[in-house]
């Protein structure tokens, strides 16, 4: 497997920064192995975030509607919930970029959770914490941790369907956590229970924002999901032209 230029030249520059072989750094991306894991860090916005395996790797599609939503929160917006975080890419940025939010964030993954701190630290936003729990728990909405009212509930949950999982690319099968990718049979699991959750009494301010990114074709779906709850929703497109986040409203 013949490197890109541009892999190569980050290869080199990580092989610089940490004192490491770059010959070893080269075998392992021939391997499969994702480059951000080989180098360790991948920016989000204007944060530069720790990565390991097997946490969820961040992509673009999530930086672009997370910073279009920042710019969308009330200023009286005060407190945020991320559930499945992952490495805390999607809260930290966002209370990077509207200060006066305090983020919460739950994963199932002890990893994560320790990642996302980690990050915390790294990015110096102060205002987060992070725990293990699992959203899918019926008895989720009375953890102890948690301190709703939220008034942004966020998540880019595990939303690729069985089908759609077989046929991922070995670099992301082989390497990142299968409980952050597979969403159940239909890939829809997360967004019911999502949606369970948004309705619970108290459990999100009366005008919160919801905002779940979705599968390249699970917009109407998961919009559905929502709507069935009585929810407004929209969606919104990335770069590339693809419905990809799902906005709710709890207001009218």
């Amino acid at each position: 497997m013949r490197l890109p230029l541009r892999e190569l030249k980050w290869l080199r520059k990580a092989a610089a920064d940490a004192n490491r072989p770059l010959d070893a750094l080269v075998r392992r991306r021939q391997q499969g192995e994702p480059l951000q894991y080989i180098i360790g860090t991948q920016p989000f916005g204007p944060l530069e975030l720790s990565v390991r395996p097997p946490i969820l790797i961040p992509r673009p599609e999530t930086e672009h509607w997370v910073i279009e939503l920042a710019a969308r929160i009330p200023e009286s917006a005060r407190h945020l919930l991320d559930l499945g975080t992952g490495s805390g890419c999607i809260p930290l940025l966002l209370a990077h970029l509207c200060p006066a939010l305090s983020a919460h964030a739950v994963d199932v993954n002890p990893a994560a959770v320790t990642l996302a701190t980690e990050n915390a630290a790294r990015c110096s936003v102060t205002r987060f914490r992070a725990f293990q729990a699992n959203f899918l728990d019926p008895d989720f909405h009375v953890h102890a941790m948690l301190c709703p009212p939220y008034d942004v509930l966020t998540s880019n949950p595990p939303y690729i369907p069985w089908n759609e999982y077989l046929e991922l690319p070995d670099e992301v099968k082989n390497y990142e956590d299968p409980r952050a990718l597979f969403g159940g049979p239909s890939g829809l699991e997360f967004y019911h229970a999502i949606a369970r959750l948004a309705v619970r009494e108290r459990f999100l301010s009366s005008d919160a924002i919801i905002a779940l990114e979705v599968g390249h074709d699970q917009a109407e779906a998961v919009g559905a999901i929502f709507e069935s709850v009585s929810l407004r929703t929209e969606a919104w497109t990335d770069p590339w032209g693809k419905k990809r986040t799902i906005i709710a409203y709890r207001g009218t």
